[in-house]
């Protein structure tokens, strides 16, 4: 309970701009946000974290600094790892601190300035806030905040780092939260095949066009292009697991309403985000669909569009696999400037340009 009532603190801090600075004064590298054309209008305040060079450095950095963990042993990158979409490469649960194991399945990141809650239940609603949350779990990085800045303060890279980017060496949360966010927000998934043929720069194959057809009448009404999610909380008729006992958004409304439903995810790179489901019980695609036409459990929050099953043939779910294998962006889980910075230089990331 003190650490959301720290997140809430930081948030009214985050909402009133206490801790930010005048970047007009400052020598830095602006970046302008790209929105991919047809998309909606993002979310995310960029008004109160302006996107810089020196600032999109420094927040890669800390994302994969294991030192904002209380052995050293985790950073933000061992759960969101490149190759995976920013998730956990074929784990259901993640690993963390003292052989720890999390307590749901590890989304992937990217498109996060679209989104207006974070977490699976939704129980964190500002970006900026996000990583105190795995940052001071004890199953996870199991660490505090004034450990961490300690750690920062004592290191000189660091404090080039933050002078470089917000004009003095001061290192504070508030500061490091808007350099996490400044990276993870950079992360933009939109270069897919399905993003090239909307783009009339490709065309589907015939097994991906029908499994298309077939998507846009099944799916998307909770998958909605072009994020591949509505963003809503849904009950999908899952068994619960007897250990996690997870009741999803309810944990954080306290509605009975809300028991059982989670954060419907984006179906982009769906292939490279194995398992599936908040718990990962699914480790393919096959798996999931194969749910949702025999196995949904009917309960009093089992969202109405899976009660009784979902009619799909073993016809309709090839097609579909095809078409959501068009998801995957190969463009950026490859590109370095999205590495951990010691294997290149910091650079512009794709779909950003410099004033």
């Amino acid at each position: 309970m003190k650490r959301w009532l720290v997140i809430s603190f930081l948030s009214l801090c985050v909402a009133s701009g206490v801790g930010f600075i005048n970047h007009s004064k400052l020598k830095t590298t602006p970046i302008v946000f790209q929105v991919p054309k047809g998309w909606p209008k993002p979310v995310y305040d960029f008004t109160k974290n302006p996107l810089t060079q020196e600032g999109f450095a420094l927040g890669r950095k800390l994302f994969y600094d294991g030192r904002l963990s209380k052995d050293g042993n985790f950073s933000c990158a061992s759960c969101h790892q490149q190759f995976a979409a920013f998730a956990t490469y074929d784990h259901n649960l993640s690993h963390g601190f003292n052989n720890a194991l999390t307590t749901r399945n590890a989304p992937g990141l990217f498109n996060l300035a679209w989104q207006k809650e974070l977490m699976l239940d939704g129980g964190i609603n500002h970006l900026d806030l996000q990583f105190i949350a795995p940052m001071t779990a004890p199953n996870e990085m199991a660490e505090n905040i004034d450990s961490v800045l300690q750690k920062l303060r004592t290191d000189t890279a660091y404090k080039r780092m933050f002078k470089a980017a917000f004009g003095s060496e001061l290192i504070n949360t508030q500061r490091m939260a808007k350099a996490l966010s400044q990276f993870m927000v950079m992360i933009v998934s939109s270069n897919s095949k399905y993003d090239q043929v909307m783009r009339s720069e490709a065309t589907f194959t015939l097994p991906q066009q029908l499994g298309y057809d077939i998507f846009k009448k099944k799916c998307a009404s909770c998958h909605t292009e072009p994020m591949f999610t509505d963003y809503s909380y849904r009950n999908i008729g899952l068994p619960v697991d007897p250990v996690l006992n997870d009741s999803g958004r309810m944990r954080i409304t306290l509605k009975s309403a809300d028991s059982l439903k989670f954060k419907v995810p984006s179906l982009r790179n769906v292939a490279l985000t194995s398992p599936y489901t908040h718990d990962g019980r699914f480790y393919d695609i096959f798996e999931v669909l194969n749910h949702y036409r025999s196995t949904v459990v009917n309960g009093p929050t089992t969202d109405s569009l899976m009660r009784n099953n979902m009619p799909l043939s073993n016809y309709e779910i090839g097609q579909l696999t095809a078409f959501l294998y068009t998801l995957t962006d190969t463009t950026f889980i490859k590109d370095p400037r999205f590495a951990p910075p010691g294997l290149n230089r910091a650079q512009t990331p794709p779909g950003y340009h410099i004033h």
